[in-house]
């Protein structure tokens, strides 16, 4: 018999079999979302205890309506995200960090890090680090070189993700945020800077996509470590 790879909700297709072709289910970005809809897709992939369940970009207020409803739902509030984890995760020995320019960059960073705790990979933080004062990212050196991968989450011009990946030998995952002043245009200028980077061995997600930066290094992680 043919497991069924997708319940169809009639407003929704949910993917029930991305846990087994993926490694990881299907996350339900909640954005322009109501809370019913966002209630009947968790619902659909919350049958499975074994897997995680991750919803992102959720309001307080929808939490609130959801957690009634579905056992375990967990909510960070400076992520935007409610969560629950699976009981059967296989674990990555190899450890990602998770860098931050500054600490308006920190709920970018914080979704990366809960999607990578929900993945199975070790991880670790250092924020608040960027090239305004390059010492305090310098000093860490050693830290630096222990990843596995590294996350560079940065606003304003996102040149950390660059100076980042001159000193280390891992893969560096950058992620541009919306944070900066008017000439930043709401993340743009920081896209561009780590797009344009000189430095080999940079991926580069899409503004603000802490989970899009989690969900690629716990890939790399599992893989080969």
């Amino acid at each position: 018999m043919t497991r069924k790879k997708y319940i169809n909700l009639g407003f929704a297709c949910v993917d029930i079999d991305r846990q087994a072709r993926r490694g990881f289910p299907e996350v339900i970005f909640c954005q322009k979302k109501a809370k019913d809809e966002i209630f009947h897709i968790a619902a659909a992939l919350a049958k499975d205890k074994d897997t995680p369940l991750l919803l992102t970009h959720l309001r307080k207020d929808a939490f609130c309506y959801l957690k009634k409803k579905i056992k375990g739902l967990e909510f960070n509030e400076k992520a935007c995200l409610a969560y629950r984890p699976g009981s059967v995760v296989k674990k990555a020995k190899g450890e990602v960090l998770i860098i931050t320019a500054g600490t308006s960059d920190i709920p970018v960073a914080e979704e990366a890090s809960i999607t990578l705790e929900l993945m199975g990979a070790p991880v670790r933080k250092l924020y608040d680090v960027g090239v305004a004062g390059v010492h305090r990212v310098l000093d860490k050196k050693k830290l630096l070189n222990k990843a596995a991968v590294i996350i560079v989450v940065a606003g304003m011009e996102g040149a950390l993700a660059s100076l980042v990946s001159g000193l280390v030998s891992c893969p560096v995952v950058a992620v541009p945020t919306s944070c900066g002043y008017g000439a930043s245009f709401e993340g743009l200028a920081a896209l561009l800077t780590m797009l344009n980077s000189c430095s080999p061995g940079i991926a580069v997600v899409n503004i603000d996509n802490g989970f899009g930066a989690g969900y690629f290094a716990g890939q790399i992680v599992r893989k080969i470590c």
